[in-house]
């Protein structure tokens, strides 16, 4: 049946007067291209969430565009076009606003810290866009190794540890690279964690982390002090969820700062 016979339900009038924030579809598995400073290009897999507003006066809106937008970027979704599918959203189903959150696994190429070791280790980052707002923001989730300052002190030998889960959100003024803020977040733990280790390198992470301890607020703070003083950080968000090994329960700590308020 040719499609100019088919009724636009979607497009009917609605009477009950209620805008919606964000209608759209959401975890659709896709393959993407990402930025990768080494290599220049990253395949990966994503799950994506895409959104418009929808006025009061339309029942509904066109699910199927928001994949016929995705599919224009099969060559690569970056920081460089996520305001690209912002705009195509928008026109597409005639919005105002439309937002996009992109996650996906990223990889990077270790050593291990003494015997060199290289494996892949996976980081979960994302990519929100907003059309409202200026900027996109950035998400990575970093594991640490953190041993606990006061275990250590009071203890005759030994310290509990937590692997602890950093996840950084920022806004930048311009291309920050995912490398680079997870270097920055893996300096302010105990110890970093790796996919691969030998026997001489788990000698070392205990002990370098033992002479290393910090709390989960030691952590928070080490990071903003660093995202702090980056000049191309506008506005952060760093929360440290930490796993106990000697409780059921996680300890947690979240620091939120705009710099553009600060200027």
């Amino acid at each position: 049946m040719p499609r100019r016979n088919l009724k636009d339900i979607q497009s009917q009038p609605d009477d009950r007067n209620l805008p919606i924030d964000k209608v759209g579809v959401k975890d659709i598995t896709y393959p993407v291209v990402v930025l990768d400073r080494a290599d220049g290009l990253q395949h990966t897999v994503a799950r994506i969430n895409m959104y418009v507003d929808l006025p009061e006066h339309f029942r509904g809106t066109h699910m199927s565009r928001f994949v016929e937008v995705l599919n224009r970027y099969q060559g690569g979704i970056s920081t460089k076009n996520v305001r690209d599918i912002l705009e195509d959203l928008k026109k597409e189903l005639n919005a105002k606003t439309s937002h996009v959150d992109i996650e996906f696994p990223y990889f990077i190429t270790k050593a291990a810290p003494v015997s060199g070791q290289k494996s892949k280790m996976d980081y979960i980052c994302t990519l929100q866009g907003d059309s409202s707002v200026d900027y996109y923001t950035l998400q990575v989730k970093v594991p640490l190794l953190s041993v606990c300052p006061c275990s250590k002190e009071i203890s005759r030998y030994g310290a509990h540890n937590q692997r602890s889960i950093v996840s950084v959100s920022v806004r930048a003024s311009e291309i920050l690279w995912i490398e680079e803020l997870i270097e920055l977040v893996e300096e302010c733990g105990s110890s970093q964690i790796y996919a691969l280790l030998k026997r001489e390198d788990e000698k070392y992470i205990t002990e370098h982390s033992y002479e290393n301890p910090v709390f989960v607020e030691d952590i928070v703070r080490n990071v903003a002090v660093k995202l702090l003083a980056h000049p191309k950080v506008l506005w952060f968000s760093v929360e440290t969820e930490s796993m106990e090994s000697i409780h059921n329960h996680s300890a947690y700590a979240q620091i939120v700062i705009d710099k553009t308020k600060k200027l």
